[in-house]
């Protein structure tokens, strides 16, 4: 066990870790230890998480300027990584990538990344998705979900990929493996809230902020960091131009482009356009009281009380924490993304069309949207059915022509 409490002299305890670095011996032991954490709790978490960094240094290693070229697949992970990931793509997309990577198995990182094949990468598939996560407290093995596997698989498959245009393999053995059976992409029903569960969740948080960004991130459908990037500029009349997201990586906060890297303006209800009136007078008010101090630069609809951007993870926790104050059942993953789902749900089933829907939820394309929301579309299984049946009523009480004269088919 390498957590462990300490009696501090005031009668508090405090909690703390400890465990070697992988290589050590008992002749040279390397030992990382941290204390000073409140509840032990936090030191589960900080310690599951220093290990992963550990972990992450020790099989993932660049290998340099002027270095020899990467031999080992976690070699050319870690080539990957730094040269392409951190470089080229956003710091959160770029943090998922690390995290991604950080579940392969020793034992395939320590092979020649030019002796692997795809026999090499189907075996880990299969343990990926039978044993290849950790519970957070008890670390015991358990089964990771087939989106997970298959997004490991797509980054093992970029590195190869980029060290084929490298010119540093003549091929990717990711392509010939195989996924577990079960790995295939399984229909996705997206979890949407009840008429009055929303009206629960709307009117059911004191908090300053939230309110309002719950308000707006159901009327819009938008996603979490597109609400919370949004700018008074980016209002006019009863449009909204939703062109970048706020995102939350270890690094910090920052601005970047939308999921589909599209910029989409789309219509407020009139109830949307009167409720942004009125948080945008209470806003002027911390603007006066603040001052210069105030960050109008910044122009943010949701934000601080002096203007400094939310932070998108605490929001989160903020609404998860109201989810369960309310006793709302939902599934594993974001209370908040919820908000987006019903919205579009509730537009499909209401009979708007598939792609004007897409459209207003930033989807690249309208079949992404009717793969989520494929449970809406079909609720409308007996709308079309009661509108066939209408029509050929409507055809049967309507007069036949008869024709005279030359017989046959036209």
């Amino acid at each position: 066990m390498s957590i462990r409490k300490r009696v501090l002299k005031n009668g508090s305890a405090s909690w703390g870790y400890y465990f070697d670095l992988p290589g050590s011996t008992r002749e040279a032991r390397r030992k990382v230890q941290q204390w000073g954490f409140t509840t032990r709790k936090e030191a589960v978490e900080a310690e599951a998480s220093r290990r992963i960094e550990e972990a992450r240094a020790a099989r993932f290693v660049p290998q340099g300027v002027g270095q020899a070229p990467p031999k080992t697949v976690g070699d050319l992970m870690g080539e990957f990584l730094t040269e392409y990931a951190d470089r080229n793509l956003a710091s959160k997309t770029a943090e998922r990538y690390h995290e991604l990577a950080d579940y392969l198995d020793l034992g395939l990182t320590s092979l020649s990344f030019a002796d692997a094949t795809g026999l090499h990468f189907t075996r880990e598939w299969n343990r990926l998705r039978e044993s290849g996560g950790r519970h957070r407290s008890t670390k015991a093995a358990r089964p990771l979900s087939s989106k997970t596997v298959r997004e490991v698989r797509s980054v093992v498959s970029g590195a190869y990929t980029w060290a084929v245009r490298l010119g540093l393999t003549e091929a990717n053995p990711v392509k010939a493996s195989i996924m577990p059976k079960e790995g295939g992409r399984e229909a996705v029903e997206a979890p949407v809230l009840s008429t009055p569960h929303l009206d629960l969740v709307l009117d059911g948080s004191a908090h300053w902020i939230l309110p309002a960004i719950l308000q707006m991130a159901a009327d819009l459908g938008a996603r979490r960091g597109e609400v919370l990037a949004l700018r008074w500029a980016d209002i006019h009349e009863n449009r909204v131009r939703i062109a970048r997201s706020l995102s939350q990586t270890k690094k910090g906060l920052e601005f970047k482009t939308t999921k589909s890297r599209r910029v989409r303006t789309i219509t407020m209800p009139p109830s949307t356009v009167e409720f942004l009136a009125g948080h945008r007078a209470k806003q002027l008010e911390l603007r006066a009281q603040y001052g210069s101090d105030y960050r109008t630069d910044l122009d943010l609809i949701f934000c601080q009380p002096d203007g400094e951007p939310l932070k998108p993870d605490s929001i989160s926790a903020s609404v998860s924490a109201l989810f369960r104050r309310l006793k709302i059942p939902k599934p594993k993953g974001a209370a908040l993304h919820m908000l987006r789902h019903t919205h579009g749900s509730h537009l499909l089933a209401a009979g708007i069309e598939l792609p004007a829907v897409s459209k207003r939820l930033g989807h690249s394309s309208a079949d992404i949207t009717a793969r989520i929301y494929s449970h809406a579309i079909e609720g409308r299984d007996q709308q079309a059915a009661e509108a066939w049946e209408r029509l050929k009523k409507q055809q049967l009480s309507t007069p036949q022509r008869h024709h005279h004269g030359k017989t046959g088919v036209n």
